[in-house]
């Protein structure tokens, strides 16, 4: 089929939904597909499962003379990343490593260095897996499971108007290196959760505003955003500065993607005293307020000029 012809094909948002419709779901299910992670009821009193697949893709993912070890570091950390939005704790980790022809054995094990660093770091068990072919590049496939006490697991649904809109860390020109590199947010997750509840939460992978965008579509709400509160990385800025072809380090803020942070709501009234002790247990944390939920629909950035509407969208697979 010629290039002008070619049918693109859905995105990968049409074709998870087309594909939700296929899935059965039994009654241990108590969230599907659709959150960061599937919540299993296992019949242990008081806790949930947390089930997540993920995978990296050489060429997509990272480049080819990229640290294996980073590689490694990033294929298990996508996954912890997403059990941390639901406030829980990694356990046991499968590992599917698709192999091109001709692979440096080297270079597999430092994968699985970088990969049982951050294990150990976290108490997860790498517990097996599988080796297949994959003839043009490596591919890394991880599947996580974690757990996390009923009354603590936070999903996606929930937020409120009224609601802060909170993040952690900064945004925006992960490219750098920071998508290599990224810490799980696990601890402050589980913190939040044991002390302030946030009403809703998911990690950033895909940009602010497209993963925002799926806490308002679940609340049926919108969010109004402060420019000047969100916490845009150095990088973004600078490659704004140093090349014409670079993103406006606002619309790399919101649409990058790879930050692997934390952006929730809240309740009115917290934020001060979220604030002094979030510093406390965790200073090498940044976190802030950066806008609220409103009740008109879509996404609105608040500027110096006046207000900004922003699609709800950041990095698109498939495309």
């Amino acid at each position: 089929m010629s290039k002008a012809t070619r049918n693109p094909g859905p995105d990968e948002l049409e074709l998870i939904s087309r594909l939700k419709a296929k899935l059965p779901v039994g009654d241990s299910v108590v969230v599907g597909a659709g959150d960061d992670c599937a919540v299993i009821d296992a019949g242990v009193p008081g806790r949930w499962q947390l089930h997540k697949t993920d995978a990296v893709v050489e060429g997509i993912h990272f480049t080819k003379d990229a640290d294996p070890q980073q590689v490694g570091h990033k294929a298990l950390g996508r996954a912890l990343s997403d059990i941390a939005a639901m406030a829980g704790t990694p356990r046991w980790a499968t590992i599917t490593l698709g192999l091109p022809e001709g692979f440096d054995v080297e270079t597999v094990e430092s994968v699985y260095d970088g990969m049982s660093a951050l294990a150990k770091r976290h108490g997860v068990s790498l517990v097996g897996g599988e080796t297949v072919s994959n003839p043009d590049r490596l591919f890394i496939g991880v599947s996580l499971v974690g757990e996390v006490d009923q009354d603590k697991c936070i999903l996606r649904r929930g937020a409120t108007v009224g609601d802060g809109v909170w993040v952690t860390g900064e945004l925006g020109g992960s490219i750098a290196g920071h998508h290599l590199e990224f810490t799980p947010r696990l601890a402050e997750a589980r913190w939040l959760a044991a002390h302030y509840q946030p009403s809703a939460m998911i990690d950033l992978s895909d940009g602010l505003a497209g993963d925002l965008g799926h806490l308002l579509n679940e609340a049926n709400t919108g969010a109004e955003l402060l420019e000047s509160a969100l916490p845009i990385r150095r990088e973004a800025r600078l490659r704004a500065v140093e090349s014409e072809a670079a993103k406006p380090p606002l619309l790399a803020a919101l649409t990058d993607g790879e930050d692997y942070e934390l952006c929730f709501t809240l309740g009115q009234g917290q934020a001060v005293a979220l604030l002094d002790q979030f510093r406390q247990e965790f200073p090498g944390t940044p976190l802030g307020c950066i806008g609220k939920i409103v009740e008109p629909l879509g996404l609105k950035i608040r500027q110096k000029t006046g207000i900004m509407e922003i699609a709800t969208r950041g990095h698109v697979h498939f495309q």
